[in-house]
């Protein structure tokens, strides 16, 4: 009678399939480069291989990294990003030759942010070789929540800091700009996951119940008010609306995640309401913007804003997604440089004009999916730690998306936050490859086998035994 053993089922490393979707990956985003020079000037860039070729090598680098540092991890995450920052390289070169044939004084930009995929890549691979188990940065909690304070203090320095478009959220740092606030982003996750897998317990404490919802004890209300304060703090002072959404929402969403209590989310809603409403009074700022988003066409066409910037910008952006309507214009054929900002902030409405609402939905399929391989990690992770760090990172792409869309379309009033790897800027995509790095580290931690625990033999235990 046979007694053989039943084979385990062991995970698959995937790494075939991510070789197979970057390929795929790396299609859309040369394609769209050669699409836009067929479209402005009839015939394919002269530079396309050039840029191919390092697209495939930098491609081909963080694939192999992955593969020796974190061979169980996800593998669709990174032919996700490559294919947003290829869209994005593509519509930004595109920008570039409408001001190029204007003579602007902007641009050209396609070259630098070639340069800063290139250091992102770098740092993707920096953190997935020095960081070889997330669960040592939990030992680092507080460092990291004072590194995100002084980051978040650094524009407000005399003679560091910038002033840009109405927002000091700029450190200047001789001919380069740098925005620290998105490598506090980083940080705040960190630091928050730390602090809600130690405190989690006492925050999850019920108090008072109203309306069939039970609302956290008063005691218990410290750490949401002080983030809630540092929100305002960043609003009021470096007039980021943007950020101060961003921050705050994450700790929201995170205390809610770790305690599973919706009064966490009453709470919030009520200080996020209140704040808003204090902000409106007391800040000529926000109510600038809040006007600009009610008012957006009444402001642009008369008034002491007319014809600025800063409301004809939504305004044009709006038009411009008119213009393209379903199917778009054909990537080269629109005039996306009729919105200011058509390559950063406004990015988002020049893709929706040249792809149209069919290209934009795509595009936003791809960050949904961002998000939801994000959460899975999460899902799938043994440790409180890792699975609020995924939550975390997967959450703060999806605030982002969604306050920089719904500023585009005048869902909510105008922020200052750029399209994760497509919109033009450093700052902004070195840290969202390092944010995908560590969520294929949570992901490779979560997919590997546990190891599987040997018997000892009976000779083995006893000699165990008598050495005890």
């Amino acid at each position: 009678m046979s007694t053989a053993t039943p084979a385990k089922l062991m995970p698959r490393k995937r790494r075939g399939a991510e070789l197979f979707l970057l390929i795929l990956a790396l299609i859309v985003g040369v394609g769209a480069y050669v699409a836009v020079g067929l479209g402005f000037n009839g015939e394919v860039p002269s530079d396309t291989i050039t840029l191919a070729g390092g697209m495939a090598a930098l491609a081909v680098i963080a694939h192999i990294t992955v593969r020796y540092f974190a061979p169980y991890a996800d593998p669709v995450l990174l032919p996700l990003i490559v294919s947003l920052n290829g869209l994005g390289l593509a519509m930004i070169h595109r920008i570039d030759l409408s001001l190029e044939a204007e003579n602007s004084i902007f641009g050209p930009y396609a070259g630098n942010q070639l340069l800063w995929t290139l250091i992102g890549v770098i740092g993707f691979i920096g953190v997935l070789v020095i960081v070889r188990d997330h669960r040592r940065l939990q030992a680092f909690t507080y460092t990291f929540g004072l590194v995100a304070l002084g980051l978040l203090l650094l524009p407000l320095v005399p003679g560091l800091g910038a002033n840009i478009n109405g927002a000091r959220i700029w450190i200047q740092l001789g001919p380069m700009s740098f925005q620290p606030g998105e490598v506090a982003k980083l940080c705040l996750v960190v630091f928050f996951a730390g602090y809600l897998v130690v405190k989690r317990d006492a925050l999850a404490l019920a108090g008072r119940r109203v309306l069939g919802v039970d609302l956290p004890r008063g005691r218990d209300l410290g750490p949401i008010l002080v983030a809630w304060l540092v929100s305002l703090g960043v609003l009021v002072f470096q007039r980021d609306l943007g950020s101060s959404l961003l921050f705050f929402g994450l700790f929201l969403v995170l205390l809610y995640v770790a305690t599973e209590r919706p009064g966490w989310l009453v709470v919030g809603a009520s200080l996020f309401a209140a704040g808003a409403y204090f902000s409106y009074l007391t800040f000529g700022h926000v109510q600038e913007r809040v006007h600009g988003w009610t008012d957006t066409f009444a402001m642009y066409n008369s008034g002491p804003y007319a014809g600025t910037y800063k409301y004809a910008q939504v305004v044009d952006g709006l038009f411009g997604m008119g213009y393209g309507g379903l199917i778009g214009r054909g990537l080269g054929q629109g005039d996306p440089t009729e919105t200011s900002y058509s390559w950063s902030d406004f990015i988002t409405a020049s893709l929706g004009e040249e792809l149209g609402l069919a290209g934009l939905m795509a595009i936003l399929m791809i960050y949904a999916l961002l998000v939801e391989r994000g959460l899975r990690t999460a899902l799938v992770c043994r440790d409180a730690f890792g699975k609020l760090v995924a939550v975390g990172l997967a959450v703060s792409f999806a605030l982002q998306v969604f306050v920089v869309v719904g500023g585009v379309t005048r869902l909510i009033p105008l922020t200052g936050l750029t399209a994760p790897f497509l919109s033009y800027g450093g700052s902004s995509l070195v840290v969202n490859w390092a944010i995908v790095a560590l969520l294929l580290r949570i992901s490779d931690q979560a997919r590997r086998p546990v190891p599987e625990v040997v018997p000892l033999a009976q000779d083995e235990a006893t000699q165990v035994v008598k050495l005890r």
